[in-house]
């Protein structure tokens, strides 16, 4: 079905914008990632990415014309296909909605029925938003309260590193006068990650009952746009009618077509966080973020690690000078790293497996006890039956607005079954959005302030444009850059290899992106993250007090740095 592209509203102070160029005309094909329109704001020139892939069905306004926010200005579907309102009224005249059956049933609710398909960060946070806001919410979920994130994604994997980096501060504790005697009791390392995603998932059952929200234990699938069968854990079925349906169904590990990737030595990021014993040796295939935060769990504990990379750098969407850094801290520390590496096949061997590989022209092996296969994630909804309530995908996919409204004006979707960015604060974000448009009020999605983190040692975080993406977008852009070896605070931490980098337009040095290699990178990115959302300059970050002694006050100073007046380093 059509789908209705929106002109995007692209900062705190943006009403409308004007269409600078069309790259794409009615009736030319359109890929997910591709040029779609160029809009010119107060400020800067902005080229508008498409969402979707399709046809250009309709455009809604011509080159120098002023759109404003939220309105439609394209739609993109597939040949034929009627456009966005026609396809709306048409469902409105579909399947009968649960206030529909009410009625005829002579028991009129003046309450609106939500069903929330997944318990992860982006199902939990819209059902509560949904609740805070009058609806009568049920939230399906057929595994652990928390999904991905708090089970078998981020928590455990940061609960890991937290106890890797007490392991480091303790052996190098002789440096600051402390000397002890430390050794790894990998059962209470484990035990300690599963009490914390425990007590999480627990808690977020515990913001269930204190919303009122009813949670069923099981599968859904569509019947039809407002009907779901569920089946419970218990292999009991049950049918809910809903007025407005949230999928938040997520994701799981994409095993690549490799010979040999079914042998037992070879793991998904779920089974390396559930690892009975620190193996000696480990092959890590995929060198983003998952499969560079697991290398360096591993290798800190005294594993030997090889990561293998198809492409020709590491942490691809992140800023490369900084990935620089962290690459050369994972080499110092043994790791040893392969790009532009193709995996042929896998084997079982005397060691534990083998690892075939072509790179630079010539065939190497690796042998190892596990293989670690991290080379990203897919959409789950096959298990849904999407094309019952007529919900458009790309290959499992679901297809959405900024409003995160699918082709089915009553069904809308969030985070990793969209098949874009993985990670749980933007399903999070994206489940209030969800939420708030489906109790009436107006919610965009604005993905500029979305932090991207790698919790290696030390951490590395970046928000909004890389240096890459300023230059692939032709923006005239400044630099600021201050290196932590001139940061007190980092020099007490140990942990002074890293930098501070923020990225401006050139007329107005309104800030851009910023980046961050440090200690608690991770932390001090919201910093930026508001400055990109505020629209600020760098005048503002400068007029900015920061504490002293700090890590943050080197975000200050990197500012300062654009205007070659930084005051601690020259």
């Amino acid at each position: 079905m059509a789908i209705k592209v929106l002109m995007p509203k692209l900062g705190l102070t943006m009403t409308e914008g004007v269409i600078a160029k069309w790259y794409k005309k009615v009736g030319d094909s359109v890929k997910a990632g591709e040029t779609l329109f160029e809009v010119t704001t107060d400020k800067l020139t902005n080229e508008i990415e498409s969402d979707y892939s399709g046809i250009i069905l309709k455009l809604c306004a011509d080159e120098g014309d002023a759109v404003s926010c939220t309105e439609a200005v394209a739609y993109i579907g597939q040949a034929g296909e009627k456009i966005e309102d026609e396809v709306f009224d048409e469902n409105e005249k579909g399947e009968k909605t649960a206030k529909e059956v009410d009625k005829e049933a002579g028991k009129i609710s003046e309450e609106i029925n939500v069903v929330v398909i997944g318990g992860g960060p982006g199902g939990y946070v819209a059902g509560i938003r949904a609740a805070q806001l009058g609806a009568k919410v049920t939230l399906i979920e057929k595994s652990k309260m928390g999904g991905t994130c708090l089970n078998v994604g981020c928590i455990p994997t940061k609960a890991l590193l937290h106890s890797a980096d007490v392991y480091t501060e303790a052996k190098n504790a002789a440096k600051v006068g402390i000397k002890t005697t430390v050794t790894v009791d990998w059962k209470k390392v484990q035990s300690h990650k599963n009490k914390i995603s425990s007590g999480l998932s627990k808690g977020v059952a515990g913001l269930m009952a204190a919303n009122n929200i009813k949670v069923l234990e099981g599968t859904a699938e569509f019947v039809n746009s407002s009907t779901l069968k569920i089946v419970k854990t218990n292999g009991v079925e049950e049918t809910v009618v809903a007025d407005k349906i949230i999928v938040a169904s997520g994701s799981i590990s994409e095993m690549p077509q490799i010979p040999g990737i079914n042998s037992k030595n070879c793991i998904d990021s779920t089974g390396a966080l559930e690892l009975p014993e620190i193996p000696k040796s480990m092959v890590v295939i995929g060198g983003g973020v998952i499969g560079i935060e697991l290398a360096s769990l591993y290798s800190t504990f005294g594993t030997k690690v090889i990561v293998i990379e198809q492409l020709p750098k590491l942490l691809s969407l992140m800023d490369q000078e900084l990935a620089g850094i962290i690459e050369k801290k994972l080499t110092a520390s043994g790791i040893e790293i392969y790009k532009e590496t193709q995996v042929l096949s896998i084997e079982d061997s005397s060691e534990g497996v083998r690892v075939r590989v072509y790179v630079k022209e010539n065939e190497m092996c690796f042998e190892a006890e596990k293989v670690v296969v991290a080379v990203g994630r897919c959409a789950y909804t096959e298990a849904l039956k999407l094309e019952n309530a007529g919900i458009a995908n790309d290959e499992g996919a679901i297809r959405v607005n900024s409003k995160q409204q699918t082709s089915v004006a009553n069904i809308y979707a969030v985070g990793d079954c969209l098949g874009k960015e993985m990670l749980a604060h933007i399903a999070s974000a994206q489940g209030e959005v969800a939420a708030e448009n489906v109790m009436g009020i107006e919610s965009i999605y604005n993905e500029k302030t979305n932090p991207f983190c790698v919790y290696t040692n030390p951490e590395f975080a970046g928000v909004g444009l890389t240096e890459e993406k300023a230059k692939e977008r032709k923006i005239d852009y400044l630099v600021g850059k201050f290196p932590l070896i001139a940061n007190g605070k980092s020099k007490i931490m140990g942990c002074s290899e890293g930098m501070i980098k923020i990225i401006v337009d050139s007329k107005y040095k309104e800030i851009l992106g910023v980046h961050i290699v440090g200690p608690r990178a991770t932390d001090l990115i919201t910093e930026g993250a508001l400055a990109i959302r505020l629209e600020a300059t760098i005048d503002e970050l400068i007029s900015t007090i920061h504490a002293h002694p700090t890590v943050g006050e080197a975000v200050k100073e990197a500012a300062l740095a654009i205007e070659k007046r930084a005051i601690h380093f020259k």
